[in-house]
């Protein structure tokens, strides 16, 4: 079975920009859903960005129940506006960097969807923001940044569904991504 996935990586940090991608279609090796629930999703995050900030010896990030609800509050708007882009209000009472991951409803576990972030590290190069990537893009690798961001302590992350997509935010203070900022600052 093929489900149609979108997984459009953005950076908290970033400003809007209006060429979206069109939807890919991937093969998909299993045609039953992804497990779901606040315990797994915890679980999955920390251990996905605890493995990758450990690989470059950063510290490890605690969930934040506070930033988890913020999360949720704007999974929510996107899952019911169905539009994909980062939140453009304050967020949370402290400052909030945020990654972002829109595919297929069901499709994708919870540690495949962080994973995804993650594998943009074949892109990083050692530098200040913006110019951290092989690419010349520093939205390339905005989400690994993020995550291995080495002033940021602490995550929490929601899903919220629409009728075909999940939407997942994970929301970071301190935000990473600092202009003019290198990650191991």
């Amino acid at each position: 079975m093929r489900f149609l996935v979108l997984a459009l990586l953005l950076v908290g940090c970033s400003a809007g920009t209006d060429d979206r991608p069109s939807r890919v279609v991937e093969p998909r090796p299993d045609a039953a859903s992804a497990a779901r629930g606040g315990a797994l999703l915890r679980r999955a995050m920390l251990t996905e960005h605890n493995a990758a900030r450990a690989a470059v010896g950063a510290p490890p990030l605690v969930w934040s129940d506070d930033l988890a609800r913020d999360a949720a509050r704007y999974a929510a708007v996107l899952a019911t506006s169905e539009q994909f882009k980062h939140s453009t209000e304050p967020r949370g009472a402290v400052p909030e960097g945020e990654n972002l991951f829109m595919g297929s409803r069901g499709a994708y576990r919870y540690d495949e969807m962080a994973r995804l972030w993650v594998e943009e590290r074949r892109f990083y190069r050692a530098g200040a923001v913006p110019d951290i990537s092989t690419t010349g893009r520093w939205q390339d690798v905005g989400h690994y940044t993020q995550i291995i961001w080495r002033r940021t302590t602490q995550v929490g992350c929601a899903l919220a569904s629409s009728r075909r997509d999940d939407y997942l935010v994970c929301r970071y203070t301190p935000p990473g991504n600092v202009v003019g900022r290198r990650v191991e600052d």
